[in-house]
């Protein structure tokens, strides 16, 4: 490693999905990260970068990771031209001590970040949507210039401070999502809005669909099933769907249309946030379009985080088959939450015991996710509650669904929301041999082009992405 470097040997907290590097490199510029990535090609290591941990167990484990790059001391607010509404922060700036800083001067970066700790670096890298990406736009969209370091130590930038600059490469759009398997992400600029005067949460309890009641994607009724706008009233009953896209077109045009189901038997939440002027009468509005709906000042508990599960998978469809999905997924035993106006749910199984009782806190903790879900000691995903006659999986016997069973369960979750045009990711599984974690990509032959243009050597954490990139 190059001189001048913080470097330190890698202990089992360090550890990528069960792999356990050689060395830890904590670089505070983007000189010294440059250093080090041009050491690593004159020496052939492979780099795997890292901004708050809390997303090492995601994905499949690297074919090799000998240097994990901690951007921990990139933790500098580099620039922030309020009168521009812009902000310039290096990679290892933890998305709350930015909104801190920018909240001190009454503007924010409109991301909701739905994990804790995670840094600037590592929410671009993995590009998570929040509740308000309905409004806002997610990363992608808020990010306006990058700076990186590519596999051979070349330091790049693309875009600036300006947010109409669209001149070059644009790197943001590529980096953005790649799952550090690019290059390094430095220091990233981002268009910034002023923070809201007012918001006001609209919440409703929705009814729980009985056993009786039909269970086929898009033909039975659905826990929102007497929920209708007061127009639609003494007409059929409005879906999940329908009341998503009521709320989500509405003159007190909300910022967000979430929704939250803790289990097949619980109660299916909806939520819905109005920011701005008239916030109040805005809201109320708002929830004269839902039955039993209350306003309040305070977010529901659940609101912006992700559900906690052993298995975590993401599931994007179009925003008017929300009610298709959620029909889909039941009978699995999960715990469901998202946007059904954006089209993106996130779902947890936590089928085991152990699993079930596991806090939040330990599992977005860097040493705890990389010790549980080590693959020498992988938790038994029991089969109870998890739907598995639905899915062709009731032959798996009671010994606990295994590597085999879950690659099962998810494929015919798969073919169930192709149906209806929908995707399924698997963001955190204990289990990685044989399971397909992103499924049929059609622009995976560009993103392996693409590797090989800015990765040749494969020495960005190489295999933790789609098709092994």
């Amino acid at each position: 490693m190059p001189s001048g470097v913080t470097v330190r040997q890698a202990g089992p907290e360090d550890e990528v999905a069960g792999v356990r590097p050689r060395w830890v490199a904590l670089p505070e510029t983007t000189e010294e990260v440059a250093a080090i990535m041009a050491a690593a090609a004159e020496h052939d290591l492979a780099v795997v970068p890292v901004g708050g941990g809390s997303k090492l167990h995601w994905g499949p484990p690297p074919e090799r990771c000998d240097v994990l790059l901690d951007t921990c001391c990139l933790n500098q607010v580099l620039e922030h031209a309020e009168g521009d509404l812009v902000v310039r922060a290096q990679a290892g700036v933890t998305m709350e001590a930015l909104a801190r800083t920018l909240a001190a001067r009454g503007q924010e970066l409109a991301l909701d970040v739905p994990v804790e700790g995670a840094t600037v670096g590592g929410t671009l890298a993995t590009a998570l949507p929040g509740p308000r990406s309905f409004r806002y736009g997610g990363a992608r969209d808020l990010l306006i210039g990058i700076t990186v370091v590519l596999a051979d130590g070349t330091v790049a930038h693309s875009g600036g401070k300006v947010v109409k600059n669209v001149a070059g490469y644009d790197l943001g759009k590529l980096f953005t999502g790649s799952y550090g398997t690019l290059g390094v992400i430095a220091e990233a600029t981002f268009r910034l809005h002023p923070l809201a005067s007012e918001r006001r949460w609209i919440q409703a309890h929705l009814p729980v669909r009985h056993a009786d009641e039909s269970a086929t994607p898009g033909t039975g009724p659905g826990p929102v099933q007497g929920y209708a706008s007061p127009s639609a009233r003494g007409g059929p009953p409005q879906r999940k769907a329908t009341l998503a896209t009521v709320l989500a077109t509405s003159q007190a045009e909300p910022t967000a249309v979430e929704v939250n189901r803790a289990g097949d038997d619980a109660a299916c939440e909806l939520a819905v946030l109005v920011e701005g002027s008239a916030a109040e009468s805005r809201a109320e509005a708002v929830a004269a379009l839902m039955t039993g709906a209350t306003v309040g000042a305070e977010p529901p508990s659940w609101w912006g985080a992700l559900p906690d599960g052993d298995v975590l998978m993401e599931l994007r469809f179009p925003p008017s088959r929300g009610e298709a999905v959620l029909e889909a997924v039941h009978g699995l035993g999960a715990m469901v939450r998202g946007s059904l106006a954006s089209g993106v749910l996130w779902l947890a199984l936590s089928p085991s015991e152990s699993s079930s009782g596991r806090s939040s806190e330990s599992a977005s903790g860097r040493s705890s996710e990389s010790s549980e879900r080590s693959p020498e000691s992988p938790e038994k995903l029991g089969p109870e509650g998890l739907g598995l006659e639905g899915l062709g999986l009731e032959g798996l016997g009671l010994e606990g669904l295994g590597s085999e069973g879950l690659a099962g369960l998810v494929a015919g979750l798969r073919a169930r929301l192709a149906e209806v045009g929908g995707r399924v990711s698997v963001l955190a599984s204990p289990y990685a041999e044989g399971l397909d974690r992103w499924g049929e990509i059609s622009a995976l032959p560009l993103m392996r082009r693409v590797k090989e243009r800015f990765d040749p050597g494969r020495r960005m954490s190489p295999g933790r992405y789609v098709g092994g990139i």
